[in-house]
């Protein structure tokens, strides 16, 4: 059930086509078309608190100290699951108790003052599977970036929302889009490839991200940007990023932008200041080489949570070292990416065309895809959802490349099949030992040990007058 938010008349999309073009500050959508063209990767951190004052200060902090190229207003729980009232109560009881920005509880007037308060073009995060309050309040706003999914922020997140519930909610906001576009205002519409975050296979990630882009494409999304997660082998997601151009060539309409961006490791990072640095590093470095438009970046404290404004500032310097001509010679072995990338794209197609087809016999694309997850065609590791089976089990081979250990019903071709089963053969039988292991892959590969507690997460000596959080 969604809270119905405080009576707060929006501006009708032509004013907030108007503002944004008043604003004089470039859209997500103008930012990722500029650094693509330049071959500059597009950098930017994830951020957000509950407190509007603390929220300013936090972007503004980022933007004076790292100048990322889009900055993120991630939101809290309550208004991710719709619970604006909820928001509200915490909100004015005490804004630190919220993980997030509530941006309908404060407001689009607000919004917009973050929006005036920094440079970059701001990208709403959440994890909604139904972000049609927040979209408007996001629009209203002036934000220029909206990510998320009917399959990619339900699926992860949400334990029983039907498909065909988010997915109507997400064409809504999708079709929004599109009127937007209608005013001159291209919305940035991010698709959350890395899903579950762990382990992902890529073809399952993009399999996703595919049909998301179509069903956005259909309503008028004119920008797409595709994310996928860093797995942590070279070649295999470089190939991914590089597959992202093929697969919208494959399956969008001319005249949609589509955008490949990649999440830094979203599994388990190792603890020691070093070996996360080391991490953060070789992620921008094959964001660089698979073709990235942007980077969404980490911080060496993120196996201590949420970090603090000093870590996110030092985790861009550090990606955008990927940027350095210096480092442009280091390639990854091309022959190996060739053949991922074949193999991925033929996967992703093996996923993807058997829902299409199945359009017409269930009476819409949407249909279709909440069928496929039904039986199992589609599906998704270690989902907490009902509705998605997670019968399909990936694992990790002894060369680091993620593959798939048990299919379940995904109609994968028996070629397909038996390179997964090849890459994982002479594996220990033990699935819980093996799982453990494989997920713990960084912290194992530079020799932490994963049995220790709970640490305290690098204390800063020395402080900024200007935020509380550096």
């Amino acid at each position: 059930m969604i809270d119905a938010p405080r009576a707060t008349a929006l501006p009708t999309p032509a004013q907030s086509a108007a503002y944004v073009a008043e604003l004089g500050k470039p859209t997500a959508a103008e930012v990722l078309r500029d650094a693509r063209a330049a071959g500059h990767l597009a950098l930017q951190p994830r951020c957000g608190v509950g407190s509007h004052r603390q929220m300013t200060t936090l972007l503004q902090d980022i933007e004076r100290h790292a100048a990322p190229d889009v900055l993120s207003v991630t939101i809290d729980a309550h208004t991710r699951l719709g619970r604006f009232g909820h928001a509200r109560t915490v909100l004015d009881r005490n804004p630190a108790d919220l993980n997030g920005y509530p941006l309908v509880a404060h407001g689009w007037r607000r919004g917009r003052e973050l929006n005036e308060a920094v440079r970059a073009p701001l990208e709403i995060r959440h994890g909604s599977p139904d972000a049609r309050v927040l979209f408007g309040t996001a629009v209203a706003s002036g934000i220029t970036s909206f990510e998320g999914g009917g399959i990619s922020y339900n699926l992860p997140y949400s334990k029983d929302v039907p498909l065909e519930r988010s997915l109507a909610a997400w064409r809504t906001v999708d079709a929004a889009c599109g009127k937007l576009a209608d005013h001159g205002l291209v919305i940035d519409r991010e698709l959350f490839g890395t899903l579950t975050a762990v382990l992902m296979p890529p073809s399952v990630s993009l399999a996703v991200s595919v049909l998301e882009a179509v069903a956005a494409a259909r309503e008028g999304v004119r920008c797409i940007s595709v994310a996928y997660p860093q797995g942590g082998h070279t070649e295999q997601d470089v190939a991914a990023l590089r597959a992202v151009p093929l697969l919208a060539e494959r399956y969008l309409p001319a005249g949609v932008e589509v955008h490949a961006v990649l999440h830094e490791f979203m599994g388990v990072f190792p603890r020691e200041r070093a070996h996360a640095e080391d991490l953060i590093l070789y992620g921008a470095l094959v964001a660089r080489h698979g073709g990235a438009t942007k980077l969404i970046t980490k911080t060496y404290q993120e196996a201590y949570g949420i970090p603090d404004t000093r870590a996110i500032v030092d985790g861009l310097h550090l990606a955008a070292r990927a940027n350095s001509p210096l480092l442009g010679a280091m390639t990854p072995d091309e022959g190996r990416v060739a053949e991922e990338l074949e193999w991925v794209v033929r996967e992703v197609d093996e996923l993807v065309a058997p829902v299409l087809a199945a359009e017409p016999a269930h009476g819409g694309l949407h249909a279709a895809i909440a069928a496929a997850f039904a039986h199992g065609t589609l599906d998704i590791p270690f989902s907490a959802s009902r509705h998605a089976r997670s019968e399909l089990i990936p694992g990790r081979a002894d060369d680091g490349a993620v593959r798939i250990l048990e299919p379940g019903s995904l109609p994968l071709s028996p070629a397909s099949r038996e390179r997964h089963r090849a890459a994982l053969k002479g594996r220990p039988t033990d699935l819980y030992t093996v799982l453990t292991r494989d997920i713990n892959y960084f912290p194992l590969l530079f020799g932490e040990d994963i049995r220790r507690g709970p640490a305290a997460p690098p204390v800063h000596a020395e402080g900024s007058a200007s935020s509380p959080y550096l």
